[in-house]
């Protein structure tokens, strides 16, 4: 009987274990592999030992730049995009009359494409017809300022197309606030809590859990953000809003240099591990909520 069920175990397991192995492990496999080695379209790929690493680390400008705006997109969207979610689900779960309505309102950002967004923010911020520029236009008439390629503003811009929306956190949350024990609350307001002293110590205690999933999803997602910054500015100005994933696609697809790109790819991959590394550590993400 246990022999029949191992059986039914590994009959199960099996189709899971093999996709794992053919879309994600070796792959990665090659791309730790290639990243040792000098791979040019049309030349014959050799070793290079870390000199990929070498030179990304310490010559490469682009690079070091992509590196250094993932890591403060990673902390922005860690603090204020989880904010922000974390305080509209606390307002929604007080139910205003308005609640769900606003619900569904803040969801449609996250359920239009990404291409659909970045085409949006676009004529938003066109120079010349774009709302930004039309309103200041009503008190300077002549302002005509390129929020997307300028240096000053280029980097805040492509910010602020993803950084308000944060409607995957307040569902997040909102669900785990509904289902707090109902009691708890109660008991807390019979004994004189204020709605502060209610969401600071005891219903955001109970949420860490919770929010630190979401820091966990929104950091991983900073992680792979490639569309809006292609739409937008394709890394540009010079490199201000140069990214990773950005600058992985532009020097396979551009540059053919695939050994290269595949080291930056590493690189990506070690940032994200200890990423998460860290959200865990800070916020106990797996452990009972005491």
């Amino acid at each position: 009987m246990k022999q029949k069920n191992r059986l039914n175990y590994v009959v199960f397991i099996a189709p899971t274990m093999v996709l794992f192995l053919l879309v994600f492990a070796v792959p990665v496999v090659v791309l730790v592999g290639s990243s040792f080695c000098n791979w040019r379209t049309g030349d014959p790929i050799t070793f290079n030992g870390i000199g990929n690493y070498i030179e990304l680390i310490f010559h490469d400008n682009s690079f070091r730049q992509g590196f250094l705006n993932n890591v403060v997109w990673i902390l922005l969207q860690g603090t204020i995009h989880v904010t922000i979610g974390v305080l509209f689900a606390l307002i929604l779960a007080r139910r205003p009359f308005y609640w769900k309505f606003a619900r569904t309102a803040y969801m449609i950002p996250s359920i239009i494409s990404s291409a659909a967004m970045g085409m949006l923010f676009l004529c938003i911020f066109n120079p010349e017809f774009g709302m930004i520029n039309s309103i200041v236009r009503m008190f300077l008439p002549d302002y005509d300022h390129n929020w997307f390629m300028s240096y000053d503003t280029a980097f805040l811009t492509v910010t602020l197309t993803w950084m308000p929306y944060a409607a995957i956190t307040t569902l997040l949350v909102l669900t785990e606030i509904i289902s707090i024990d109902r009691s708890i609350i109660e008991a807390a307001t019979v004994d004189g809590a204020s709605s502060f002293q209610l969401n600071t110590r005891i219903i955001l205690p109970l949420l860490k859990n919770i929010i630190g999933t979401s820091v966990i999803l929104e950091a991983s997602n900073m992680l792979k953000k490639l569309d809006i910054i292609m739409l937008t500015t394709r890394g540009g100005p010079g490199d201000t809003t140069m990214n990773l994933p950005m600058y992985v696609y532009r020097t396979a697809m551009t540059e053919n240099n695939f050994g290269m790109a595949n080291a930056a790819g590493v690189t990506l991959i070690l940032l994200g591990c200890v990423t998460v590394m860290i959200i865990n550590r800070i916020f106990s993400v797996g452990r009972e909520n005491r």
